[in-house]
């Protein structure tokens, strides 16, 4: 959800932060701008993609060492040209670039009114750019100070780059709630969102942590302190471990078909290390470091948005059925909003591909304040919910670009089952044949999901069937149940079309009314358990004219004799199944999608990483 990039060094800027601007094109965003600094300061916004901006500054001057980009994701005003960032001061001295929401912008837009300033935008970031001024000029503070002044008067969530024209020779970053990461190379800095578009250039990254301001010159380094008290911070240095063959597509037509073919391998990446099968053992270190508190839990509580939440809800049932703990899952988004009981008995479990979903986030402040322990999985090395919680796993699926998350998913249920085995085996839940069988199982789930890739042709053929359709129905029981959300957000996001996931026998409560020859009913029917009660809500389906496409195991023969159209994936054990059903619904999007003629790693109003809430 938007993003952010600036350099200052010794080279042009401008390639530099376009290409910048571009890597950060999958955040998700409507309009994107640059400024450049070069004795005198220019700034460029266009609506639309970076590809216009770069139409639109053929013929501009492009040159200066020091400037910054941004793509922007509405929130206050509609997406145009005056809306978009950078924003300048009254006077033309300050360039500001913004991520995230200013909650009390109206009040202090009316202060800064009456003191006679004059406001071109309807964004809360202009409102921000003309309180520093107004600090800047009436107190005479230098460009860091005011900054800072700044923002201890502002309510909200922002990541700021600021340029002054009067101390061209620094750029201020600063952060709250919204993720900023600053790159160290030779005689030079970058200064990002996120740590795709530094990646090329340097490896040395400092993630600003909350409440941190920043500055970076040429002369004097990098200095950061605290917002509030400007105590002097020493800044820690990550070495960034990304390949930047990773950030391109690979000779797919998009970034999201890549990762869905990646899965093989990304599966067993979040394995490696701490599964083997013949040794008979399995690990998570974040596990490790409170043992006793989170096998003994009252419950866990997991807060998750999104694809992210769909996860947590396999958890719930792997956990329970494993385990034994009482699990309950939460969106973030209310989480905080409705008074939650929490203990210190409580384990309160955290899901974020990126790290910064901000709902999520602020679930865990709840959380840590009611004295819960908090247990991070998120994908991002260094995020900002890698950073606040007690313990915590990586997924290390690597980057993922595409808006609609695939690869994560299936990152995020491997690393929860993991959970749920290491901690059945600690509590003694499950019999050690059990274990055994599972985790040698759990072994071969990347090449099964490689096996499970071989439908595309199949669900290519159907996806071509069913693409004008307007709605679509998802239904699964038991593990499956949370797939057949999970399909169903998958088609609403990139292809459009309105789709609802149900548990299976919840269709006789209402969905049942939608079903006619024009509805596509996707049932997921891997379930050896509860078998002949989802036969039986096929043949409900069947008998109300439902097209019906079925996901069923190799070689079943009743519903596929039932059902219009089959797609077949490996036997495994029930637990695991999520793992492969998704497969083919991931791919049943994509293809709609791409025959509906829509920007499959781009869905419009999304955002990869929800910053704001």
């Amino acid at each position: 959800m938007c993003g952010i990039v600036g350099y200052i060094g010794n080279k042009d800027a401008y390639p530099i932060l376009i290409k910048g601007l571009q890597r950060l094109e999958y955040r998700g965003y409507d309009s994107a701008g640059i400024a450049l600094f070069n004795g005198s300061l220019n700034i460029y916004k266009q609506k639309g993609k970076v590809s216009q901006l770069i139409s639109f500054t053929t013929e501009k001057d492009k040159k200066g060492s020091i400037g910054i980009g941004h793509t922007r994701w509405a929130t206050h005003g509609e997406p145009n040209d005056v809306n978009a960032h950078p924003h300048t001061s009254g006077n033309g001295r300050l360039t500001l670039i913004h991520n995230g929401i200013i909650e009390n912008y109206a009040p202090i837009k009316a202060m800064l009114q009456r003191e006679g300033h004059v406001f071109e935008s309807d964004t809360d970031t202009e409102v921000l750019v003309h309180l520093i001024e107004e600090i800047q000029d009436k107190e005479n503070l230098s460009i860091e100070e005011a900054v800072r002044a700044a923002l201890n008067k502002v309510i909200g969530a922002y990541a700021i780059v600021v340029i002054d024209r009067n101390d061209p020779d620094k750029l201020v970053a600063a952060r709250k709630a919204s993720p900023l990461v600053i790159g160290i190379g030779e005689g030079e800095f970058f200064i990002a969102s996120d740590a795709t578009p530094i990646i090329e250039h340097t490896k040395q990254v400092v993630y600003l942590n909350d409440g941190e301001i920043a500055v970076v010159s040429r002369k004097e380094g990098l200095q950061i302190k605290n917002i509030t008290d400007n105590e002097i911070r020493t800044p820690f240095i990550h070495e960034l471990d990304m390949q930047i063959e990773l950030l391109e597509k690979g000779g797919y037509d998009y970034f999201m078909l890549k990762e869905i073919h990646e899965q093989p391998t990304t599966v067993d990446d979040c394995m490696r290390g701490r599964l083997n099968a013949k040794e008979g053992w399995i690990t998570l270190g974040g596990l490790k470091e409170h043992k006793n508190k989170i096998s003994k839990a009252n419950r866990f509580i997991i807060a998750a948005c999104g694809t992210s939440w769909h996860s947590g809800l396999i958890a719930e049932y792997l956990i329970e059925d494993l385990a034994r703990i009482p699990v309950e899952v939460e969106y973030a988004s209310e989480f905080r909003y409705r008074n939650p009981i929490i203990t210190e008995n409580d384990v309160v479990i955290a899901i974020s591909q990126s790290g910064e979903t901000a709902d999520t986030l602020a679930a865990l402040e709840l959380a840590k304040r009611k004295g819960a322990l908090t247990y991070g999985i998120c994908n991002v090395v260094g995020s900002s919910i890698a950073r606040v919680t007690d313990s915590g796993s990586y997924i290390h699926a690597g980057p993922e670009i595409g808006v609609a998350s695939t690869k994560a998913f299936t990152g995020q249920v491997t690393l929860l089952t993991m959970m749920a085995l290491c901690l059945a085996r600690e509590k003694g839940t499950i019999s050690n044949s059990y274990f055994h069988t599972l985790i040698t199982e759990l072994e071969n789930i990347p090449r099964k999901v490689g096996e499970a890739l071989k439908c595309d042709a199949q669900v290519k053929y159907i996806a071509e069937e069913i693409k004008d359709s307007p709605n679509a129905l998802y239904l699964g029981r038991g593990y499956n149940f949370p797939v057949a959300l999970e399909g169903a957000l998958k088609l609403k996001e990139i292809s459009y079309i309105h789709a609802e996931g149900y548990p299976a026998a919840e269709m006789k409560h209402g969905p049942i009314a939608l079903i006619d020859e024009n509805m596509p009913v996707v049932v997921i029917a891997t379930n050896k358990s509860a078998y002949e009660k989802v036969v039986s809500n096929v043949q409900e389906v069947k008998a109300r004219k439902g097209k019906i496409i079925a996901v069923v195991n190799e070689g079943e023969k009743t519903i596929s004799e039932i059902a219009d159209y089959t797609i077949e994936i490996p036997h495994t054990e029930e637990p695991f199944t999520p793992l492969l059903s998704v497969i083919p619904l991931q791919l049943l999007s994509y293809h709609i999608a791409v025959m509906r003629g829509c920007n499959v790693d781009q869905p419009r109003n999304l955002a990869k990483s929800v910053t704001v809430e």
